[in-house]
């Protein structure tokens, strides 16, 4: 069994990450789970959330707007619409957009066209905001 995996992570614009790791976890539609080296091989739809990964014992956390998430053969394919490292993301920029979702928010009903939208929009917020500080700063 090989002791590291390599994980490939890919948005429509570019490569954000490839590189060999220990461990992965990310956020499915059913859940949370982890892939080990000699993992089964298993495909998934991912939700916003977290990914993070081990590599050399040091841990990276990421944050990922929806795509889908392929292992075989100990090489690991993730394709998201977006990916962040922790140490990348702007608390700032992520507050204000925390706000804004907020605000859209408590005008809209449920049955409104664009409340998902803003679902969504608070979601990522929220979730950036927790990823980036796991993160160390640059």
């Amino acid at each position: 069994m090989a002791e590291k995996m390599k994980l490939e992570i890919v948005t429509p614009y570019k490569k954000v990450v490839e590189t060999e790791v220990e461990e992965v976890t990310a956020t499915g539609k059913m859940g949370e789970f982890g892939i080990l080296p000699g993992h089964a091989p298993f495909l998934t739809s991912l939700k916003i959330g977290e990914l993070a990964y081990k590599n050399n014992g040091i841990a990276e956390h990421m944050s990922l707007n929806w795509g889908y998430f392929e292992v075989c053969d100990d090489k690991i394919i993730v394709l998201v619409e977006t990916a962040e490292l922790a140490a990348d993301i702007d608390i700032e920029r992520a507050k204000a957009a925390l706000g804004r979702a907020e605000e859209a928010l408590k005008k809209l009903t449920s049955e409104d066209k664009q409340f998902k939208v803003y679902e969504a929009a608070l979601e990522r917020a929220i979730i950036r905001m927790q990823v980036a500080g796991k993160g160390v700063r640059k």
